[in-house]
Order: C-alpha cells, then structure tokens, then sequence
C-alpha cells in the first residue's frame, strides 16, 4: 500500500495523491505554499512553471508579491483560498486552515477518498492555531527537543516593551528581526502606545502595508530614506528601526539594539553585550507544545518534518515514548 504521506530529499512534504507542499515535486499536480517565508517557497518557479495550479492564502499571495515582485506568480496558475473553505481535486478534498505564525500561514487537510484526514501543520505557534483532527499528522519540528521549552510565555510582551522604552531614553533603538516578526513587534509596540516614530527601510515597508491590509494595525511608517527619519538617526533622537535581521551588522552599530528570536529559551529578555538585547519573541511552538498538538491531534501515524532546520530525530522519539504513536522522521 502507497504512503499517504511523505517528506522528498528536496523537502516537499507530499499529502495523499496529488498534493506536494512547501518545496516542488515533479509528480504532483498540486503545489501548497504554507507561508511566504523562504525555506517554505523552495522551488516555486519550477512549480508556477509545471504545476496544474499553486495554491496558498490571499494573504501569502500578497506578501509573496512584495517579496519576489508582482510579475513572479504570474508565470503560473495560482488559486488563492480563504480558511476553511475547501476545493475538489479528482477524489480528494483540500482545505486550508489558520496557522499562527506570520500572516497569511496555512495548515493543510487533506481528505482522500477512503476519509483519511492528512495534515500538515506547516509551521505554527500553538496559541491561536486551531488544532486538527488527524489519521497522518505530518508536524514541523523547529523546537523539537526537550531543551526548548520556554517557561516564561506571558512575560515577554511586557519585556519587550520595557526593554524597548528604556532603549528610548538612551535615543534611537534598532529592532532586528525577520519579515513577520518584525510587523508582530510593531504591533505590540502599536497596541502598548509607546510613544516614539517608526522607522522602516522599503521591504519592510512594504510588508507591513500588507500586514495592515489584511488586519493587523502597525501605527504610522516612516521610510528609513526620508530626510526626518535621517535626521533622527543621526542626532541619535528616540525612534524605533525596524530592520530586517539580514542588515544586523551594516547599520545601527553603536545604538540600542534588539534582536527577536526564537531561538532563546533561558530567558525572556537577555542582556549580550552593552546596549544589546535578546528578545524570546518566537512564531514556532516549544517542545511541549508540539506534543500538546500531537496528543489533541489524535493521529494514528506521525512524520516529523526534518528537511527544514529542527529537531526532527529527536521529537520523532519523544512522540513515541510519550505518547506511544508510531512516528518517522522524514526525509531520513
């Protein structure tokens, strides 16, 4: 009996007969992009080149738009679809549902003709993703290792804005981070009413005029090429850059800086050097999450994503040991 369900070498995660997510696959018809960040867009010009059709989110369709230019998906037949509705291929049903990680994320169900429910949880934070009733789970696994848990969820926000506020009295403060992480920092900062301009260079502009569009609320954007905002830059006035985390050591060298990361699980907030701040601000689900989604999720069968960075092994065993479900890490 063929696998409902598999990961390639090439990281496309394959759901039923005719669905590949997240990387291109030469012999499926469908291809899924979870979420506009780029380990999740592997291949897709050969896919808008060969696919019947490109499905993802209005959402994602935009950001990939400001991302790649508005000419990129054009060269092939995308279909955008909201939450929850779902489409018909041959004898399978697709739908997307919410992920909470950046704007526009996607899980993926897909229902086979025997009613085999296959998911895909992209990537997600467990927060506000609805959990799925699943046969095959296929589940990322970036913070699959019992050393990432992070005990100190309900604090960050709060860390975030003091750290933030107390860099604002020293004058300006860099904000270092990736597309998405970047636009939830605004809004955090937005929604806390910290009082002092946001600054962006074009991209980042650009993104969060999408991230407002479908929703989210950023506060007023000043263009890091304004005369005002260089201005504040160079008599080190309080404003907060933000920057995406590629740039970190081209500007801002010896002003306020913060980085959001993930990949922080000691502390919330932590100090690195004089005026340097590390920030738990993650869009991925800790260990214990991960199994929480499992142990809800109900699947009969588990495979751990482990082409993308992760701890794909090591969640795989854990799954089996704690919840006595048959799990594989794939690709091997």
């Amino acid at each position: 009996m063929p696998l409902k369900a598999t990961v390639t070498q090439k990281g496309a995660v394959i759901l039923g007969k005719y669905v590949a997510c997240d990387a291109f696959d030469e012999t499926k018809p469908l291809r899924v992009v979870t979420h506009a960040h780029a380990d999740h867009m592997t291949g897709l010009r050969q896919s808008l080149n060969t696919s019947e059709r490109v499905l993802m989110t209005k959402a994602t369709k935009d950001l990939i738009d400001v991302l790649r230019g508005p000419l990129f998906l054009m060269s092939g037949f995308v279909e955008t679809l909201d939450y929850g509705n779902a489409i018909q291929h041959e004898e399978e049903r697709i739908t997307l549902f919410r992920a909470d990680h950046i704007l526009g994320a996607a899980q993926i169900l897909v229902e086979d003709a025997e009613g085999t429910r296959i998911v895909y949880t992209g990537d997600f934070r467990l927060e506000e993703t609805p959990i799925l009733d699943a046969d095959i789970l296929v589940i990322e696994a970036t913070y699959g290792s019992p050393t990432c848990k992070r005990p100190f969820k309900k604090d960050i926000k709060n860390l975030f804005i003091s750290t933030v506020e107390k860099g604002l009295k020293q004058g300006t403060v860099f904000i270092f981070g990736y597309h998405g992480k970047l636009q939830e920092a605004m809004q955090i900062l937005h929604e806390a009413n910290v009082k002092a301009p946001f600054i962006a260079p074009e991209r980042v502009l650009q993104v969060s005029k999408v991230c407002e569009k479908h929703g989210m609320r950023l506060g007023r954007l000043m263009l890091s090429e304004e005369k005002e905002a260089k201005e504040l830059f160079e008599k080190n006035l309080p404003c907060i850059a933000f920057c995406h985390m590629n740039t970190r050591n081209k500007i801002g060298q010896n002003s306020f800086r913060i980085y959001a990361s993930g990949w922080e699980f000691n502390e919330p907030c932590r100090e690195i050097a004089d005026k340097e701040y590390i920030v738990a601000l993650s869009d991925h689900s800790d260990f214990d999450e991960l199994i929480e989604y499992v142990r809800h999720s109900k699947p009969t069968q588990v495979i751990t994503e482990n082409y993308r960075v992760g701890h794909a092994e090591t969640l795989a065993r854990e799954i089996q040991k704690r919840l006595k479900i048959p799990t594989t890490p794939l690709p091997k």
